[in-house]
């Protein structure tokens, strides 16, 4: 496609080996690598002190979530490992060119940014039930800097891995877009489906996912970098995790907002294809639409 000419350029240094079985081989090797830290860093913690790795694994204070996000830096480490190993290539190859990269990172950031902004402040409005607690405004504001930090590695790890790595071999393996804009995108999915929540939740949760990597995978081929895709998932973790969280939920140390924790009715399971999922896809497609004309692309 035309407009997916810079793609071209990202995915060459991924065409000097583009063997399938690879491929596969890559993927769980960087599961494994990631898995293997994780458990190594929980072990590690809870022998030094085992009251602070609880808290950093529930994320219900700023200190405790912006460290959980962090420690997604070792599934970055394990991509460029893995990247070395079975390709030999270096970590500017899974991000594309550097200054690019970081013009589009910060030009979809605030593009995409501006439309949670407008969700937020365009009717309709809805009011806060008496019990929705907030934050003290100085102490959030004081948290943002680590929060924000924190976040880019969350994002641009994620990104580094499926965006990056994985677009980019099964790209040079199958060269029609519709393989590298589902296959990857598939597996992001499902790493994202929730164990123990609602069935149709975590239903919804799977086909936002999936939405919302292929819109990332789109803006990668169309710059040919990942600063946008970071850009991307950047403004939406910022607004996921910064503005509304649920009161003694997991996750919610970094939100300003925190919301009366909702209790689903028992045998309550609604529609998949719900207006709330639909709302949700379609704030996908306007901040994808926003970063395509930040990009001009």
């Amino acid at each position: 496609m035309r407009g997916y000419a810079p793609h071209d350029g990202y995915i060459a240094p991924a065409r000097r080996d583009p063997a399938l079985f690879k491929i596969v081989i890559a993927f769980f090797a960087v599961e494994f690598l990631f898995t293997l830290g994780i458990t190594a860093l929980d072990y590690l913690l809870m022998q030094v002190a085992p009251g602070a790795a609880l808290a950093m694994w529930d994320g219900s204070t700023p200190v405790a979530l912006s460290l959980q996000l962090l420690s997604f830096g070792i599934m970055a480490g394990a991509v460029i490992l893995v990247a070395r190993a079975f390709y030999q290539r270096g970590a500017a190859s899974l991000f594309g060119p550097v200054r690019i990269a970081a013009r589009d990172l910060l030009r979809v950031f605030v593009a995409a940014g501006l439309v949670f902004l407008a969700v937020e402040l365009l009717p309709p409005w809805y009011g806060f039930e008496p019990s929705t607690e907030f934050r003290p405004l100085l102490g959030w504001i004081a948290a943002l800097p680590l929060g924000m930090a924190a976040l880019l590695v969350q994002t641009g790890s994620e990104e580094v891995f499926y965006r990056g790595l994985l677009q980019q071999q099964v790209a040079a393996r199958f060269s029609h877009p519709i393989a590298w804009l589902i296959l990857p995108n598939a597996i992001f999915a499902l790493a994202h489906y929730e164990n123990g929540i609602d069935p149709t939740d975590a239903a919804q949760y799977v086909i936002w996912a999936f939405a919302f990597g292929v819109a990332a995978s789109d803006l990668t081929a169309r710059t040919g970098s990942l600063g946008a895709a970071i850009g991307f998932h950047l403004a939406n973790n910022a607004y996921s995790f910064l503005f509304f969280g649920e009161q003694g939920a997991p996750d919610s140390g970094l939100a300003y907002v925190l919301l009366p924790a909702w209790v689903p009715e028992d045998g309550l399971v609604g529609p998949v294809f719900s207006i709330t999922l639909l709302i949700e896809l379609a704030i996908v497609g306007l901040c994808w639409l926003a970063a395509r004309l930040a990009l001009r692309r």
